[in-house]
């Protein structure tokens, strides 16, 4: 095995090279085939971040670097860009957007770096501070983003508590929808309590993509822990009460807490 890093990456260059000459399936891929198995890559990748396995973690960085030599090989293929190009490109991006490492400009902390990256990008052509932020990415991943984007250039609540009390009007927003019977009104203000919760997670340094999985990773764990006993004692959950079930609800949470 090679033992450094660049006799590694030219290792896998190579064999990217022979899987797309003499391989059947990955001859056929393309750009817009690849698409939704790099996604998927990507999601496998934060679940293994999600569990702190740093063993997957390693795996899936290397699927997900499998995935940019083979967008960057059928682009030298169709003659639009090769490989030294893309990871040029984002060296020379990386040195300009870092004066404060490749110049003489001075930094008192990682908020000015962010506030100096969002003015590099504006100085480069960029129309708002907001762009950058892909349309599909899943909506409180992106709400995190615009806000975050939104902060550098000062537009920020000074403190959690002014957060929080956005939060709470929100909320009261909220029941008025509710109680005026407008379900396109309800939707709205729903949408404004959770944007505002992703803001208070923010303020609290909470990732709130990260927190919301592992809510559901434990709603999985204890739903399906239920059912289990359920089966042990004969029963199935249809044919349980709400309150047996959450009797045995109360249980699985008691023994995760003990």
């Amino acid at each position: 095995m090679p033992t450094t890093n660049e006799a590694a990456f030219s290792r896998l260059v190579g064999i990217m090279n022979d899987l797309r000459e003499k391989c059947p399936w990955d001859r056929k891929q393309t750009v817009q085939s690849l698409r939704q198995m790099t996604i998927e890559e990507t999601y496998e990748l934060a679940d293994a971040i999600t569990e702190n396995n740093w063993s997957a973690i390693r795996e899936e960085l290397g699927d997900l670097l499998l995935h940019i030599v083979f967008y960057a090989k059928i682009g030298s293929e169709q003659k639009q860009f090769e490989l030294t190009d893309v990871i040029n490109g984002i060296c020379d991006k990386l040195v300009a957007r870092h004066p404060h490492v490749y110049g003489n400009l001075e930094v008192k902390d990682d908020e000015e770096v962010k506030r100096n990256w969002e003015k590099l990008k504006l100085k480069e052509g960029k129309k708002s501070v907001l762009s950058g932020v892909p349309l599909s990415l899943p909506a409180v991943v992106k709400a995190m983003r615009l806000q975050e984007k939104a902060k550098q250039v000062g537009f920020e609540w000074d403190t959690r508590e002014q957060v929080w009390e956005k939060v709470e009007e929100e909320i009261q927003e909220l029941k008025a929808a509710l109680e005026s019977g407008s379900p396109d009104k309800t939707e709205e203000e729903f949408g404004d309590v959770m944007f505002s919760l992703v803001n208070y997670a923010r303020f609290l340094q909470v990732d709130a993509e990260n927190a919301l999985e592992r809510t559901n990773k434990k709603f999985i764990h204890r739903f399906t822990s239920m059912e289990q006993l359920a089966l042990q004692n004969g029963r199935r959950l249809d044919e349980m009460t709400l309150q047996e079930m959450d009797a045995i609800w109360n249980t699985i949470k008691q023994q995760r807490t003990e």
